[in-house]
């Protein structure tokens, strides 16, 4: 699969595609509907698939004092489209000058010149255009005028409603990773370069692998039972802390784990943290024997949990 940034021109051979249009952050179920739809109309016609997204995230844009709420990075998504069998995927610079566009100038400069669109599928929600102008029903408008069809897909519901990156990063902030991770049909999880902390935790014999969340939505500040995944490909049990470690001055927000089982450095190394399941609240003990003591007792609940995974 092809990734285009930066505003860079569109390979020949992608030209002419049916494009599933919106953000896609977390590239939930209601995602994958959308996307899917595309997929499988370009392959009817025999033309090539595109996902066309936005970066930066426009809320970020217009807000940007707003707190991290990421679900994923873009190379998460590359490799979830490619996965999805996807052809491209087109990150749209997301800049005052894009969002003064009018809905038709949007489309003729991005969907018609640029991409040259032979289909559009969005979700019903989808806005674009200076001031949101512009909805499903003038997409579809323009698009008979351009010459390219639009269709919408319906949202996709569980018995909590239906399912949204908002719901999803509610129970992130509650602490229910097992429902985020149903609707987004795979763990939340947070993927960085292992850095250098205190190294706390080597002296207790539990040496951790730290992240920092960068964009990424704040879950509620715990200890997890988590699955790391490794550049080598393999999956490792590890309990983790994400917070601002209570017990270490000054205060630095970190996901720190423990990998179960398992020996190795792993500095300048990219590892993926996969959120299993919340065991507790982050919390300030009398000293570092209690805390040894903690965190054995975490890691013996983070075995338990994994293995009725």
């Amino acid at each position: 699969m092809k990734l285009i940034m930066h505003g860079d021109a569109l390979p020949g051979d992608l030209r002419g595609a049916i494009v599933a249009l919106g953000n896609f952050d977390g590239f939930h179920a209601g995602h994958q509907a959308v996307v899917g739809a595309a997929r499988d109309w370009a392959r009817k016609l025999g033309r090539p698939t595109l996902v066309a997204s936005f970066d930066p995230h426009p809320a970020r844009l217009f807000q940007p004092d707003v707190a991290p709420f990421g679900l994923s990075t873009i190379a998460q998504r590359e490799r979830w489209l490619g996965n999805f069998g996807m052809d491209g995927l087109v990150m749209i610079p997301f800049s005052r000058d894009l969002a003064a566009l009018s809905a038709e100038e949007f489309v003729d400069e991005w969907l018609e010149m640029r991409m040259g669109v032979a289909g559009v599928v969005t979700g019903g929600d989808f806005t674009f255009g200076k001031g949101r102008s512009g909805d499903v029903t003038e997409l579809a408008r323009l698009g008979l005028k351009k010459g390219f069809a639009a269709r919408v897909v319906d949202p996709v519901a569980d018995a909590g409603g239906t399912i949204s990156s908002t719901r999803i990063r509610a129970a992130l902030r509650a602490g229910q990773p097992g429902v985020a991770g149903q609707m987004l049909t795979r763990p939340f999880t947070i993927v960085g370069q292992v850095e250098h902390g205190a190294k706390l935790g080597r002296t207790l014999g539990f040496p951790t692998a730290n992240l920092t969340l960068g964009d990424y939505v704040r879950p509620a500040y715990g200890v997890y039972a988590v699955r790391v995944w490794l550049n080598d490909g393999s999956r490792v049990d590890g309990v983790a802390n994400l917070g601002i470690r209570p017990m270490i001055e000054p205060p630095v927000e970190l996901l720190e784990t423990w990998l179960m089982d398992w020996s190795g450095d792993l500095y300048g190394q990219t590892i993926g943290v996969e959120l299993v399941a919340y065991l507790r609240p982050e919390m300030k003990l009398p000293g570092l024997e209690a805390l040894k003591a903690q965190i054995a007792l975490d890691a013996e609940n983070a075995r338990r949990v994994l293995r009725g995974q």
